[in-house]
């Protein structure tokens, strides 16, 4: 199966081990980031490759 481009917040708290709430708090984190450098962002997801880049400091299978 093909990787997603996006990762939701249950996504998110399953690869991190954090509530979902606590997900949502990350996500927005970093798509303010992502914002301030110019890109577009969907609400209530975060793009895998920054989130791997950031959360999972470019270990990500």
């Amino acid at each position: 199966m093909e990787k997603k481009l996006f990762l939701t917040a249950q996504e998110v708290a399953d690869i991190l081990g954090i509530s979902k709430s606590a997900a949502y708090k990350i996500i927005a984190g970093l798509n303010k980031e992502l914002k301030e450098k110019g890109f577009y962002t969907v609400c209530g997801k975060v793009n895998r490759r920054f989130f791997e880049e950031k959360c999972l400091y470019g270990c990500a299978s």
